[in-house]
């Protein structure tokens, strides 16, 4: 009888399908995270003692600037587009809340110029966001 020996091989894992795993879990990360980017713009906010917290979901965003420009989504808007982004936003979602956020710099016949808008549409549903102080 004759024995044969075997050589016995050491367990290994291959490595090379794990880069791939690492880079297609990098691209995901990237992905979602660009998703959930929220425009904002730079302000000093006003502050407040009294505060209501509200769902970010369904909020639409007016940003006013101590210069006088408007914005909403990252582009300015004078009183008109304001107004036909509010209807599409409204008409999107009916329960949407508006929030105006403003500089505490701001004059307010800036603000009352967005307020106009929104009392011209008939729009109750508004928040004025304030920094808690």
């Amino acid at each position: 009888m004759v024995k044969l020996k075997m050589k016995r091989r050491n367990p290994s894992i291959t490595t090379s399908s794990m880069s791939d795993i690492g880079f297609l879990l990098l691209i995901f990360i990237m992905l979602i995270s660009l998703m959930n980017q929220r425009y904002e713009e730079k302000i000093n906010y006003s502050e407040s003692t009294v505060l209501e917290r509200t769902q970010a979901d369904s909020n639409f965003e007016i940003w006013v600037q101590k210069n006088g420009i408007i914005s909403a989504d990252g582009n300015e808007l004078d009183s008109i587009s304001l107004e036909k982004a509010i209807v599409a936003a409204i008409a999107e979602n009916p329960s949407v809340r508006i929030h105006v956020i403003a500089d505490k710099d701001t004059p307010y016949k800036y603000v009352n110029s967005v307020v106009a808008v929104l009392q011209s549409l008939q729009h109750r549903v508004v928040s004025f966001v304030v920094k808690e102080k």
